[in-house]
């Protein structure tokens, strides 16, 4: 039996208007629009320092009683031990698959945002260092963001991606959504009727990429290109965010340049 979820359970990100970037953004998202298809609610709370009051060093993380757990893959299974889930009607081969997909977004959607963020020079200069830094008096702003830099660029050398051109980056972003389009097709949701994880996630990540304002449209425009991806945006914005004003985390009250709606 599902247990009562407490009314005053938060989930913790960055500032919204001035510091939070592409990813722990996309990141958050992902964790608001699975507790809405959960119809679990949740206050989002927006501190400066919430990176580093996070159990993982990474946003977002909810505070549920007396428990805290951080990022997507350790929220679900924290609820699903609550006795809530998404993924429960699907057969072992779908939950094979779905993971197959999750792991897909997260390697290269996710990866992109932060090859973007961190390695593309215009980007770094013109967005990422004025914003992570922008809670911090100098030079502390500038020594966090380098320190941030440097961690994402080592990772990025870890996995292949640091001599990766810009041009080659977004090629891996199409192939990204050219599968998770295909895998679509005319359903409402990855797997038919009803939303899983995967489609919080992807959600997440899609609609903060068309939303959000960077140097150039190149990023969005990849996703743009695929329009029943676009159509399962504007429906999750829908379904789950519009008629939430009240609620902190409706989509309206984010940092976007517009709402697919509009």
């Amino acid at each position: 039996a599902a247990e009562p979820w407490p009314e005053n359970a938060a989930l913790y990100q960055q500032l919204k208007e001035e510091q939070i970037l592409l990813s722990d953004n996309a990141s958050s998202l992902a964790v608001q629009a699975f507790l809405q298809m959960c119809n679990l609610p949740v206050q989002v709370i927006c501190r400066a320092n919430a990176e580093y009051m996070s159990p993982s060093g990474k946003v977002p993380f909810i505070h549920v009683g007396n428990q805290v757990v951080s990022e997507l893959g350790p929220i679900v299974q924290f609820v699903k031990a609550k006795g809530h889930s998404l993924s429960d009607g699907l057969d072992e081969v779908q939950k094979a698959e779905m993971k197959a997909y999750m792991e897909l977004v997260n390697n290269m959607l996710l990866t992109a945002e932060l090859y973007l963020q961190w390695c593309d020079d215009v980007t770094v200069e013109e967005i990422t260092h004025p914003r992570y830094g922008s809670p911090y008096p100098w030079p502390l702003n500038r020594i966090l963001s380098y320190q941030k830099q440097w961690e994402v660029r080592r990772k990025m050398k870890a996995i292949g991606w640091a001599g990766k051109t810009l041009e080659q980056v977004l090629e891996d972003v199409d192939q990204c959504c050219h599968a998770l389009s295909q895998r679509l097709g005319t359903q409402p949701y990855f797997f038919n009727k009803q939303p899983t994880e995967l489609d919080a996630l992807v959600f997440g990540h899609l609609f903060t990429i068309l939303t959000t304002q960077l140097i150039t449209d190149e990023l969005s425009e990849k996703v743009k290109n695929y329009s029943n991806l676009t159509a399962f945006c504007r429906r999750i914005e829908q379904q789950y965010f519009e008629g939430h004003e009240k609620d902190t985390s409706t989509i309206a009250a984010r940092s976007s340049k517009r709402s697919l709606l509009r």
